[in-house]
């Protein structure tokens, strides 16, 4: 912080405390510190473009691995054990007979991935498949 003296001459008519802007306010003669940084149209234009590359190189690298699947004619010969609900059952009292020693809330999750089922919620007569990994 810089402090202005300013002093009065006896000689001057005017007001008393008129002094110059420079000396009242306290400022310096030097430059001031902070620059604006003006972009003109063709700086816009070039930021624009180094923003973009990334993003055109990502999309053309997802594009070209992007077909890595393919279509054979071979079929997987998958069987699967199927258990037919019978009344008073639960998905729960099935998973506890399918796996005994697995945690029933992970068969059940299975069975109801497996199934294509939109609730644990199953009917008397329903036959369920039961996961590969669950047979006996």
């Amino acid at each position: 912080m810089s402090t202005a003296t300013v002093t009065m001459s006896p000689y001057t008519t005017s007001a008393p405390f008129a002094a110059s802007a420079s000396v009242a306010a306290g400022s310096s003669s030097a430059p001031r510190a902070t620059t604006r940084l003006r972009l003109t149209r063709r700086g816009r234009a070039v930021l624009t473009s180094l923003a973009a590359i990334p993003l055109v190189v990502g999309a053309l690298v997802f594009a070209l691995n992007g077909g890595g699947a393919v279509a054979t004619n071979d079929q997987a010969n998958v069987t699967f054990h199927y258990v037919t609900v019978e009344s008073g059952q639960s998905l729960w009292s099935i998973a506890e007979s399918v796996a005994p020693s697995a945690d029933p809330r992970e068969v059940i999750a299975d069975i109801v991935s497996l199934n294509q089922l939109d609730s644990a919620v199953v009917s008397p007569g329903q036959r369920i498949a039961i996961p590969s990994q669950y047979e006996r």
